[in-house]
């Protein structure tokens, strides 16, 4: 027994090595295994750091050109997301300017502005957005809206006078509102967004350096399975635990990179524990890790990868919950992301480093990511054991087929 147990960690460090010695001599596992990793998110936080629009386009079109209206057009101008570019005399030749893309808004004041207000009447500002990029419309929506509500509690402080300045407060403004940004309080896109895709871009990784290391297994093999007729590779459990062995141990680096040092970097959110962190960071690598050895079965040679999984992407973003509530994803395909660890993975790191959550608080999907790293460690398995069958049976008919030549 104890020469059973030794021969097998012989094995499973000998496959461990072979399988590190095969990556560094691999440019294409190389570049999915760290260039990408470690390009991918410096990439993401550079084109979102600004992470607000700033100086958006817009025109105006001021049909009632009084001190009033040219006052609120001013405060629109003067806030750092909305910059006013250009007066037109209509709205034809505002529409013109939002298709030519040189603006991206219209600020439209009624002829009747000033009139209505003088009069006690309410009046109305019409504000249009090129809705392509709904960063823009949050920009001037929110711009148009701060300065209507500000320009309208002055101006019911000039035409309604009270005797004290406590009576002049309630008559403004009668339930006093602050807005509270919790988590990301600077309403920011990198900080919302970037997160999620440093987890996805750990699974994507793995998932095509495997396949892609699986696939030039195929080619030089002459019986183009996963495993090598060799004397180190005849055990389920040694190959699948001596490479992804190899794989953890390539990783924790990586993800050191990743969700330590990228966000301080781009001083994106951590406000969780880092204990918990990495403990919610060890079962998602792991069903990461097991998931792309069981995909591997699928890939024939090291093309593959690329066709098969580079696609999934941008669907894994949008039914992980992040970019869309979960509660407004259809059944199937909230279902369908179970399959993924990113889709627990998102969840439950998002919770932990932007939000601030402990262990115990995101346990379902720290649960969930243990229940995948048993089953996918046990579908990796089971494509090994299945591959070591086939191998050996191709061995088997390659051995009758030169005895039953050489007796002819």
């Amino acid at each position: 027994m104890l020469d059973f147990v030794k021969n097998g960690l012989r094995d499973m460090f000998h496959i461990w090595r072979e399988e590190l010695k095969s990556v560094f001599k691999d440019e294409g596992v190389m570049i999915f295994f760290f260039l990408v990793p470690l390009a991918y998110p410096v990439l993401y936080s550079f084109i979102y750091n600004n992470e607000v629009v700033h100086e958006a386009k817009m025109v105006v079109v001021d049909a009632d050109n009084s001190p009033l209206s040219r006052e609120f057009i001013r405060r629109v101008d003067a806030s750092s997301e909305v910059k006013v570019v250009q007066q037109a005399a209509d709205l034809g030749e505002a529409q013109r300017l939002v298709d030519s893309k040189e603006v991206f808004g219209i600020l439209s004041i009624p002829e009747s502005f000033s009139r209505d207000l003088h009069a006690g009447r309410q009046t109305t500002v019409s504000l249009y957005s090129d809705m392509s990029a709904l960063l823009y419309y949050k920009a001037f929506l929110l711009t148009a809206t701060e300065v209507s509500l500000d320009m309208g509690a002055e101006w019911t402080a000039r035409n309604h006078p009270q005797s004290t300045e406590q009576l002049q407060a309630i008559a403004v403004q009668p339930i006093p509102s602050e807005n509270i940004v919790m988590f990301n309080t600077q309403n920011g896109f990198a900080s919302f967004l970037v997160p999620a895709i440093l987890v996805l871009v750990i699974q994507q990784t793995l998932i095509l350096g495997i396949g892609m290391s699986g696939g030039t297994a195929r080619e030089r093999n002459r019986f183009h399975t996963l495993v090598p007729m060799m004397k180190h590779y005849h055990g389920t459990l040694r190959i699948v635990a001596g490479k992804s062995l190899a794989y953890l141990s390539l990783y924790v680096f990586v993800c050191l990179w990743v969700f330590i040092l990228v966000p301080r970097f781009f001083s994106l959110p951590q406000i969780g524990q880092p204990l918990d962190a990495l403990l919610f960071l060890l079962p998602y690598l792991l069903a990461c890790i097991f998931f792309s050895m069981t995909l591997s079965v699928f890939v024939r040679d090291r093309e593959s990868p690329m066709l098969l999984f580079v696609f999934t992407s941008v669907t894994l973003v949008f039914i992980s919950g992040i970019s869309w509530p979960m509660y407004a994803v259809p059944p199937f395909w909230k279902a369908a992301g179970y399959v993924f660890p990113s889709t627990a993975g998102i969840q439950g790191f998002v919770k932990i480093n932007t939000m601030g959550a402990t262990l115990n608080e995101v346990a379902h999907e720290y649960r969930t990511l243990w229940m995948q790293t048993g089953i996918y460690f046990l579908t990796a398995c089971a494509v090994y054991r299945y591959q070591i069958i086939a191998c050996r049976k191709r061995l088997i008919a390659r051995y009758r087929e030169m005895k039953a030549a050489s007796g002819r």
